[in-house]
């Protein structure tokens, strides 16, 4: 719920080439205990101001010479990417009400002011708005949740695939490689053992980062929970191109970490798989990385192994 001091920190744009009326409303508005009030005479500057502000109501007198409320609107659609307008208008001309609700406008207040009528509708446009907000926030943040690890903030399984899909797709119609590189963390149970699972948390962040900032922009990290992580290399020159970016992130992961105030050492292992060498979709190099990764494991650790191509017509 929005409640009363919210509705009073919001934002208002009042519009109007009437002095006297931006006064009147000024007044009212501060009496009642709004906060955060801006004024202007000139219509031609509504939407610069609204585009570095995003006022959360504005409130726009129709009639002005030079540029009337009616062009202010549609300027202020040039900018709105959601196509909503805060704005309550006002105008001594009744006849003009539809025309104005038709143009965005979401409510209308006649001239003369009745204030009472004034400050009910800006309450009730203000709640009305700042409750949109918080539910737009709220459903980009449970998108967001959906498609990214809670602790990491890196994509998740869902969102790996769907990048991994894309990645695969544009090797293909650019008959390029790309990669993928299944990693985990060696010995990453003694760390929580040890230090406890905040620590572990910590040490887990810290690793995410060391990754994001080791490879290219347009690859992906993804986690996959505990300590299993995922790399799509976007593109590779050629198909024996994984020995630079994977030992990058090894060396990078490998560094100690301050944690704790002591100084932590994790070393990881990888394993990777190359399309089309080692599959065609996702699921299949996503397999065969992490039966290299095991192979890693069992060489020694804080290594890599590439997938074992296997030979054409194999498996009947």
């Amino acid at each position: 719920m929005i409640n009363e001091q919210e509705i009073l920190n919001a934002s208002i744009l009042i519009v109007d080439d009437q002095q006297a009326d931006v006064q009147l409303l000024e007044q009212m508005l501060h009496n009642v205990g709004y906060q955060n009030i801006t004024s202007t005479m000139d219509p031609r500057s509504v939407s610069a101001l609204h585009r570095d502000n995003h006022y959360d109501l504005i409130l726009l007198d129709l009639l002005m010479p030079g540029m009337d409320g009616f062009q202010v609107m549609a300027s202020l659609k040039e900018i709105e990417t959601d196509n909503y307008l805060p704005v309550i208008v006002f105008t001594a001309y009744p006849d003009h009400k539809l025309r104005a609700l038709a143009s965005g406008a979401k409510d209308f207040i006649g001239k003369p002011f009745n204030l009472m009528e004034v400050k009910m509708r800006i309450h009730n446009m203000l709640e009305m708005r700042l409750l949109n907000t918080k539910l737009e926030d709220s459903n980009k943040m449970l998108k967001s949740l959906a498609l990214h690890d809670a602790l990491t903030g890196l994509p998740n399984r869902r969102l790996l695939m769907d990048r991994l899909s894309s990645a695969i797709a544009h090797a293909h119609r650019n008959k390029h490689s790309m990669a993928v590189v299944y990693l985990d963390l060696d010995g990453f149970k003694q760390i929580n053992d040890t230090l406890g699972h905040d620590a572990g948390d910590t040490l887990l962040s810290l690793v995410a980062a060391r990754m994001v900032s080791a490879v290219r922009h347009e690859d992906t990290v993804a986690r996959l929970g505990g300590d299993e992580f995922v790399i799509a290399l976007w593109e590779l020159s050629h198909a024996d191109g994984v020995d630079h970016p994977v030992s990058k992130v090894i060396q990078a992961v490998s560094q100690p970490y301050s944690i704790q105030e002591r100084s932590v050492s994790i070393t990881i292992s990888a394993g990777v798989s190359i399309y089309p060498a080692h599959g065609e979709d996702a699921e299949t190099l996503m397999k065969n990385a992490d039966l290299a990764l095991y192979e890693a494991k069992h060489a020694g650790k804080n290594n890599y192994r590439i997938a074992v191509q296997q030979p054409v017509g194999d498996g009947a």
